[in-house]
């Protein structure tokens, strides 16, 4: 059922007044001039008048300016509205880059993006994606590079362009307007199998284009959402023990997903179902799916619209101005570091080694990770392009100006990583922890390497519990780490991640659990000058058998302090039985669950930064 709202009524906060005086002239540059133009009163303007552009409309709280090609519409409802009329010269704009336009494009670019995600939100049907918010949106340029993103999970986002690449370089001419492809294969573009990514191809429909000639490809629009079932040999599709890519679920494989503006519903029921480990809940799948189209379809209209807008030659300037100005504000940040060097180890005893190499007359910097362990046996193994999501994170994040988290950020850096290592791992090595797990270490050994702040607990804690009705999965906050002149943060997603926790109420309307304590882990973070934030406890009481995964990292090695701060606490797994006995588990670990089992997670505090206080005066400071 279709709602329409009216708007509020707003007549009363500014009355006719009954009267319609004459406007005052004032000067007004517009159209690249100074122009004498009419000075309008609010209170003077009744209901159904309509000014003219160029105009300037005053009121108590507000002046609004009526630019040229534009006119302003009082309603019945003592709104005021704006409707543009003509394009005019002066609303022709340049494609040189202007500091005001750029910043214009930058939110223009983000707000498409948002407005995605505000779409995919409220069309989801998985309480992953609609409650938990795990998932990303983003604008990408036809060539596949990122060119703008709402602020949702880093992960996603710095990963996204190698699915929407991989579709460009196989599907390539053969595209049209109508089609939607999905990917979730490592090995083809994707990170791991719950992450399923639907791209868009936004074409220009505006018939310009010579007689019988394909339509162009003007941008991408891509969605990725989280399904916290996709099949595997356990449900929630997180499996602690997986040792091959298709013992984590279904693969979509460049998969096409729409054909002229059709969902393919049957053949995409068909691949969920008949693979060798199907998804449990098809339905929930092709639910989300809708959604991610829907929220891809939102995108392509807000492109349109620009285009509309503004025009396609300045549209496509600023895609590549604000790709440019991401660039200069990354070789900003490069001329202020020094090269760094760091060894992170992992609870399993694998090593990530990073070098930072800066090359200060190019102002670029060589990010290299030779020297880190093989892949492994275990599903630790991170694709490259969580790597590239990691390194794109954490560059972005130094640069203090608000610009959109895009790949001219990766245009100084050259990022070397070994074929078959645990950043880089051949077919068919299981992924499934890489993206979620060894993306938070990537992260830690960069900013280790750079020297900017202590480890923020390293792990998303990801805790997956399911049976054959019920499939569900979350990620359970740390404590974040201090830097020089700041403390961490408690009870906080870290990095990599940015989803937020389900609301009580609605897990265990939607689960057979109860919440029993979600609480500050207290004195978990490390101590030190400025200190770390402290972890969690979470404790999860089932109601009916369900198998538990967890991934998780720091249950052996601590989150490491920095510049003679302490580490954080370890964390820790375990299992309360109903019949009083406990069951510790390991930081990836795999456990039945029974009627009134309550699974306790207390998660890592962060790493203090600088040495701790000595006296009980400073202490207090």
């Amino acid at each position: 059922m279709h709602r329409h709202h009216r708007p509020p009524d707003l007549s009363a906060l500014a009355p006719y007044e009954g009267r319609t005086a004459p406007p005052r002239t004032v000067r007004l540059h517009t159209g690249g001039t100074w122009r004498d133009v009419p000075l309008h009163r609010r209170e003077d303007l009744p209901p159904g008048r309509t000014v003219t552009g160029p105009a300037i409309i005053t009121e108590n709280s507000a002046t609004t300016v009526v630019d040229d090609g534009w006119r302003a519409v009082t309603t019945q409802d003592g709104h005021l509205l704006l409707e543009r009329t003509t394009v005019t010269r002066s609303s022709d704009l340049d494609t040189e880059a202007d500091p005001v336009l750029l910043e214009v494009f930058n939110n223009l670019f983000m707000s498409i993006a948002e407005q995605m995600g505000a779409r995919l939100e409220s069309t989801a049907q998985s309480v992953n994606i609609k409650e938990r918010l795990d998932f990303s949106c983003a604008l990408f340029d036809p060539d596949g590079n990122l060119v703008a993103n709402a602020p949702h999970i880093p992960v996603h986002l710095g990963s996204m362009g190698t699915s929407v690449k991989e579709v460009i370089r196989r599907r390539g001419p053969a595209m049209r307007p109508g089609d939607t492809y999905a990917v979730n294969d490592p090995y083809h573009g994707g990170t791991h199998l719950p992450d399923v990514t639907v791209i868009t191809p936004v074409f220009d429909t505006r018939g310009d284009h010579d007689t019988g000639s394909d339509p162009r490809v003007l941008f991408h629009v891509a969605s990725r959402g989280h399904h916290a079932e996709i099949g595997g040999i356990a449900p929630g599709s997180m499996p602690a023990d997986s040792r091959t890519i298709d013992e984590e679920g279904v693969l979509l494989d460049n998969w096409l997903l729409a054909e002229n503006g059709r969902l393919r519903e049957r053949e995409t029921l068909r691949l969920l179902t008949e693979a060798r480990h199907p998804s449990r809940n098809p339905a929930t799948n092709l639910a989300d799916l809708r959604a991610q189209i829907a929220a891809n379809q939102k995108g392509v209209d807000e492109v349109t619209r620009m285009i509309e807008d503004f025009g396609l030659d300045v549209v496509q300037a600023y895609m590549r101005h604000v790709q440019d100005n991401a660039e200069e504000a990354v070789r900003r940040v490069i001329d202020a570091l020094d090269d760094g060097e760091y060894a992170y180890e992992t609870d399993a005893g694998a090593v990530i080694r990073v070098r930072v190499r800066v090359d200060r007359r190019n102002r670029s910097a060589t990010i290299d990770f030779t020297g880190t362990s093989a892949q492994q046996a275990t599903n630790f193994n991170a694709p490259y392009a969580v790597v590239n999501a990691a390194v794109l994170y954490v560059f972005r994040t130094l640069v203090e100006d608000d610009i959109p988290l895009n790949d001219g950020c990766l245009r100084p850096l050259r990022i070397i990583v070994p074929r078959g290592s645990l950043l880089a791992p051949e077919p068919p090595a299981a992924v499934v922890a890489g993206n979620v797990e060894t993306s938070q270490a990537i992260t830690g050994a960069l900013y280790a390497a750079l020297g900017v702040q202590a480890e923020g607990s390293g792990t998303m804690n990801n805790v997956t519990f399911g049976n054959a009705r019920h499939q569900y999965y979350e990620t359970v906050a740390s404590g974040s780490g201090a830097g020089d002149g700041f403390p961490g943060a408690s009870v906080v997603q870290t990095h990599m991640t940015n989803s937020r926790l389900t609301d009580p109420e609605i897990l265990e309307w939607r689960l057979p659990v109860r919440l029993d304590e979600f609480a500050v882990r207290q004195g978990s973070g490390g101590a030190g000058e400025w200190r770390g934030g402290d972890g969690a406890v979470r404790r999860i009481r089932f109601l009916e058998p369900m198998t538990v995964s967890i991934l998780s990292q720091h249950r052996r090695v601590p989150p490491y302090g920095m510049a003679g701060g302490a580490p954080g606490a370890l964390g820790v797994n375990r299992v309360e039985r109903a019949d009083g006995t406990v069951a510790e588990l390991d930081g990836s670990d795999s456990v039945d669950v029974g009627p009134g089992d309550v699974l306790v997670i207390e998660t890592p505090g962060g790493g203090g930064y600088g040495p701790p206080p000595t006296t009980p005066i400073e202490q207090e400071k």
